[in-house]
């Protein structure tokens, strides 16, 4: 009996897999089972449910049913979906912009430095704008760091500030050119609108207008970013979800070893 990717009795890969042709898997492959919430302007009720199954349809997906409702307040209705998605994508071409640098442990990192740098690497960070979200930006950088994973403030040859939130951008700034900075993070968890990248871009801004952008290593964070967004809103590096400090340590020690040879 198949039950997705193995066999209960042999537990082969499933050789249906197509991976020019991947959908969602539910309880067999290839039958593009998902589950989907959204929120409607509209009353709860037979109405509102037949709303989101049209909905659904024009998305694509097949079969379409509404397995949970609940009018949120009056005229406002989020709806618990599910259906057979119809479209797939080719998996063999997805190409994504990561990160080029290799994880090291903390003592591996601050042991490169020791050789190759020869002096502490200063590195400020804060979450910058209205941004009020500290978890990031203290999982990275505080001592303690976060599930196991050491932040910047442990690392021998890191000398790191950790400013916390709400910090607007120019007072970054200007706190980055009293400690003379090497580095600085920016973590941002606030995306409403797009605020973050409004925050990301201004940034970018003062410190070309101060001539510092050339001079620093500029780093963002946070759930919604990646390393794509973060090279086009003008930054050195991206880093998302799933990101501790020797992630991030490990790429700063690495890119200020290339930039000196660079200059060489």
């Amino acid at each position: 009996m198949s039950t997705g990717l193995y066999s209960m009795d042999e537990k082969t890969f499933d050789t249906t897999l197509d991976l020019k042709s991947v959908k969602p898997y539910g309880d067999t492959m290839n039958d593009g089972k998902t589950q989907l919430s959204f929120t409607l302007p509209v009353p709860g009720g037979d109405e509102g449910v037949e709303a989101a199954k049209q909905l659904m349809r024009k998305m694509g997906f097949e079969n379409p049913q509404v397995s949970y409702y609940k009018e949120l307040t009056v005229g406002f209705t989020f709806f618990n979906c599910y259906g057979n998605c119809s479209q797939s994508v080719d998996y063999t071409t997805i190409v994504v912009p990561k990160v080029e640098s290799t994880t090291w442990s903390m003592e591996a990192t601050d042991s490169f430095i020791k050789k190759n740098i020869e002096r502490k690497i200063v590195i400020l960070g804060a979450s910058t704008g209205t941004d009020a979200h500290t978890v990031g930006i203290d999982a990275v950088m505080n001592m303690k760091g976060y599930a196991g994973h050491y932040g910047l403030e442990r690392y021998e040859m890191f000398e790191a500030l950790n400013m916390g939130s709400q910090v607007p951008n120019d007072e970054f700034i200007s706190k980055a050119i009293e400690i003379g900075a090497d580095v600085l993070l920016v973590s941002q968890t606030v995306t409403q609108k797009d605020v973050h990248i409004q925050n990301l871009i201004e940034l970018v801004e003062l410190l070309e207008a101060e001539g510092l952008r050339d001079k620093i290593i500029l780093i963002c964070g946070g759930a919604r970013i990646t390393h794509e967004l973060g090279k086009e809103l003008g930054y050195d590096a991206g880093f998302g979800t799933g990101t501790y400090g020797d992630d991030v340590g490990s790429y700063i020690a690495q890119e200020m070893d290339r930039r000196l040879k660079e200059k060489k």
